[in-house]
């Protein structure tokens, strides 16, 4: 069975006309009504030498291996951001995603082949429509359409891991992960790889610790921190930030580890949290978390990028592991 399938370009794929590829981003989104080109362009102009530069390190680096070295030059560049057409072989090496797939050849393919259970596929089925109305790709129009390959995708890691099964926000993931890697049993071991250690209740124990402001408002009005960043966590900020920006994101997560989902919410709430401080209620409380992944702050990835890994503070995988075990344990003993 064949899973993966030509590569394309994206931009122009539904129409020749230059108006329309305007209209849709490399990525097959479409561009709002009210996109701002001028500002698109000045900021692409920026920083366009940097990013040919980047490439051209990259291709250097990958050259004749398929691994990805951990150490500070490699962390650097990541950072800094991957470019498009290294992503999937980075993001397969460093996050043992390639490793797992060479470890069991056939296996995404038998669990397609299996009997599988009738209400997770009608789950899944229901999502479909549901997962990324704004990109072409998905269209049953389009050649070729990503929406079989994400219910296969969805339907192998639901009886994969039938544990967790299949659940919203799943889609988006999958989704994310077919577009950049055109491979569903790539994509599938990619998955698998980033729905391993997402717990948004240590979120609230580094606010308390790196934000109090902002905790104290959350413990005064009894807000659970799962009701307002538990989609953060659940869709690894797909549909929630800027299309590059969780690319950028992604890029580091896959290198470094679940650390860089953290690192991202407390940007994001220690940036904003006199806006969050100053909420009245849940229901504003609630709004103003909405707001804070919106604007010209989230838009431009290479300055946000620079911020994440400066607004926190120190952040080790240590300590996030010791509030995980904490938070566990809190959860059990319930």
């Amino acid at each position: 069975m064949e899973n993966h399938f030509n590569d394309q370009s994206t931009e122009c794929s539904v129409s020749s006309d230059s108006n329309d590829c305007q209209r849709v981003d490399q990525y097959g989104f479409e561009r709002s009504e009210d996109f701002n080109y001028e500002s698109y362009e000045e900021l692409m102009s920026k920083h366009l030498a940097a990013v040919a530069r980047r490439s051209k390190k990259w291709s250097k680096l990958l050259q004749d291996t398929v691994k990805v070295e951990k150490n500070v030059k490699v962390k650097r560049y990541v950072r800094k951001g991957v470019p498009c057409e290294h992503r999937t072989q980075v993001w397969m090496a460093a996050s043992g995603a390639q490793d797992q797939l060479e470890r069991n050849p056939g296996y995404y393919h038998s669990l397609l082949k299996a009997e599988h259970d009738p209400k997770v596929e009608e789950v899944i089925r229901a999502d479909m429509h549901r997962t990324f109305p704004d990109n072409i790709q998905f269209r049953a129009s389009s050649q070729p359409c990503l929406q079989k390959a994400l219910f296969n995708v969805l339907l192998a890691y639901g009886h994969h891991n039938k544990d967790v099964g299949y659940c919203q926000g799943m889609n988006f993931i999958a989704g994310y992960l077919l577009i950049i890697t055109k491979d569903e049993e790539k994509s599938f071991w990619l998955m698998d790889a980033l729905l391993s250690k997402i717990l948004p209740e240590v979120l609230g124990e580094l606010v308390r610790m790196k934000v109090p402001a902002v905790w104290q408002v959350m413990n005064r009005h009894d807000v659970m921190w799962t009701l307002v960043v538990s989609r953060w966590f659940i869709c690894l900020y797909v549909d929630i930030l800027p299309v590059e920006t969780v690319l950028r994101i992604w890029d580091c997560l896959f290198y470094e580890g679940s650390k860089i989902l953290f690192r991202v919410a407390l940007t994001l709430i220690r940036h904003h949290q006199n806006l969050i401080s100053q909420a009245q209620s849940l229901s504003e409380i609630c709004e103003r978390f909405k707001q804070i992944t919106h604007g010209e702050y989230v838009e431009d990835c290479h300055t946000f990028m620079q911020k994440i890994f400066m607004e926190p503070g120190g952040l080790s995988t240590a300590t996030i592991t010791k509030l995980r075990k904490m938070c566990r344990n809190r959860i059990t003993s319930a």
